[in-house]
């Protein structure tokens, strides 16, 4: 009896996730229903409004998944979080800053004691002296503070443009660039949104046909769409709100 529950449990969830999808597909413009079964302008500022309504709509207030309580949290938690899925960084990271709470802290622990306690996140011994550094680099060039502009942020070692973007965006609310990470990359293509395949590259498209308004949450919305409904390996187009606007040739449900 409650194998039976489980599994009709479970159907009910999917169906209703299905028709959300459906019900958010409906309310797009005919033009732009048009539009996406043609690549001819996959860019086009009404079908780039039509992808953002149906994410917003389905991730409503949506944050980064990465669990921190200031900009230094979230700077260490983004450079573990390299090759590394979040889950295991949140894992790993209450401990971390119980040890070292403070970027003064952390840049006076040794790297054995680091190490040791971000070994399970991946590449440990260089992520180790990545935080330590950007630790020393915070403590003696600002003050113990995270900086607040892309330039000064990416003098800190191991943070490049996509930790920026996370730690302004996410901590500051200051949009100067678009988060590129797997799933953006994946799923940007995967919607005709860029070409390109060097994360700076994508970077740059999507600075060019996204609201500056819209590139922080954008990103949240396509990671989490990425993580939960077009995985990598076999995408969920019956439960997507984008489908009808996506012209992937490995789609596995269409509603054209």
């Amino acid at each position: 009896m409650a194998k039976t529950t489980v599994v009709r449990t479970a159907a009910k969830s999917k169906a209703v996730v299905g028709a959300k999808a459906r019900a958010i597909a409906k309310t797009e413009p005919a033009s732009a229903k048009k539009k996406a079964g043609s690549t001819v302008n996959p860019t086009s500022p009404e079908r780039v409004a039509a992808i953002l309504d149906a994410l917003q709509k389905t991730y409503p207030g949506v944050v980064c998944a990465l669990n921190h309580k200031n900009a230094w949290e979230l700077t260490v938690a983004t450079i573990l979080s390299a090759q590394c899925t979040d889950v295991r960084v949140n894992l790993v990271t209450p401990a971390l800053f119980k040890a070292f709470p403070t970027p003064k802290a952390m840049a006076a622990a040794s790297l054995p004691e680091l190490e040791e306690l971000i070994r399970t996140t991946g590449f440990f011994r260089n992520k180790a002296k990545s935080i330590q550094g950007a630790a020393r680099v915070v403590v003696e060039e600002f003050g113990g503070k995270v900086p607040q502009t892309m330039e000064e942020i990416l003098m800190l070692p191991g943070v490049a443009r996509k930790t920026g973007n996370v730690v302004l965006g996410s901590w500051f609310n200051i949009a100067v660039g678009v988060v590129v990470d797997t799933h953006v990359m994946r799923l940007s293509r995967r919607l005709e949104l860029t070409k390109e395949t060097a994360p700076e590259k994508v970077e740059r498209d999507l600075m060019k046909i996204l609201p500056q308004d819209r590139w922080i949450a954008f990103s949240h919305e396509l990671i989490h769409h990425g993580r939960q409904v077009c995985v990598a390996r076999k995408p969920r187009c019956v439960d997507c709100t984008l489908e009808r606007l996506c012209n992937s040739s490995d789609k596995t449900w269409t509603s054209h």
